[in-house]
């Protein structure tokens, strides 16, 4: 891809994280670690691989995302508002009454929401699902998957990852964000998880391990799985919890927080400055 074409993708990324904020400080306190990890890989997805249709969401032939690990629901929205699936300043009812932007991604609700994701670990099988359905149907069509590392400590998404091997499925790629921290604090503590390439390569996949802020890499890796042949893909995203904003990064648990307007603002500004800055160097 062109340097400029990365440019555009680094900016994108950039108004991700201004849009997940804005959403999440419009209600005071939200899921703002695991939701800034995977702007970037989001940036890549949606703005340089997937083939979707903001004006028809529904439409039976497009790349579909699933992001199992519901709670980072602010940066689905964010993106989506910005592809134009819904208006922006829709971002600012997160989790209010009545409003089409719940805490974990709803299908029924959200516009551009290919799957409800509740519960943590049942993505992953409503994704084989869905591949495996793309693939009876005749469709060219990929399903991409986004699990968090602290999630897959559970047995269902191995369950899900052996079927997906079994039936050779190279129309589906699983994103770990591997940003070593959940709710209860580090993953390492918690469940080692281990060598996560090496695991998955172990249950059948063709796995790759990237920088989870290195678009370029992000991309390259995507790019790869076009190539690669009669297994699923695992790219495993070494990322950082809170990646984008130093003050979140350095906070010890930033799972979910809760801080005044004037912290946000803090973080928006330096995202703003962050994006004039990039702007200017078009």
């Amino acid at each position: 891809m062109l340097t400029q074409d990365i440019h555009e993708l680094k900016i994108f990324a950039t108004e991700i994280r201004i849009g997940l904020l804005e959403s999440i400080k419009s209600r005071g306190f939200g899921h703002v670690g695991g939701s800034l990890s995977i702007a970037d890989a989001l940036a890549v997805l949606y703005g340089s691989v997937m083939r979707v249709d903001p004006k028809n969401p529904q439409w039976p032939e497009r790349d579909k995302l699933v992001c199992s690990k519901g709670h980072a629901g602010p940066a689905i929205y964010s993106v989506l508002a910005l592809k134009g699936y819904f208006p922006y300043e829709e971002l600012l009812t997160l989790n209010q009454p009545g409003t089409n932007l719940p805490s974990h991604c709803d299908r029924n609700k959200t516009p551009g929401v290919d799957m409800t994701t509740g519960s943590l670990g049942q993505g992953t099988s409503l994704a084989a699902g869905m591949a495996l359905g793309d693939r009876l149907k005749g469709r060219d069509s990929r399903t991409y998957l986004i699990v968090g590392d602290g999630e897959i400590n559970e047995g269902q998404p191995w369950e899900a990852f052996m079927f997906m091997a079994t039936q050779k499925m190279d129309n589906l790629v699983v994103f770990v964000d591997w940003n070593k921290k959940q709710l209860d604090g580090p993953v390492e503590d918690i469940s080692k998880p281990f060598d996560l390439k090496k695991k998955f390569e172990a249950f059948g996949f063709h796995a790759q391990q990237v920088d989870g802020k290195d678009i370029q890499g992000i991309l390259d890796a995507v790019k790869k799985t076009e190539t690669v042949k009669g297994q699923p893909h695992a790219i495993i995203l070494d990322s950082i919890k809170g990646a984008g904003v130093k003050e979140v990064e350095d906070t010890v648990s930033n799972h979910s927080m809760t801080v005044g307007k004037e912290v946000f603002d803090r973080w928006l500004n330096g995202l703003r400055e962050e994006l004039s800055a990039l702007k200017g160097e078009k």
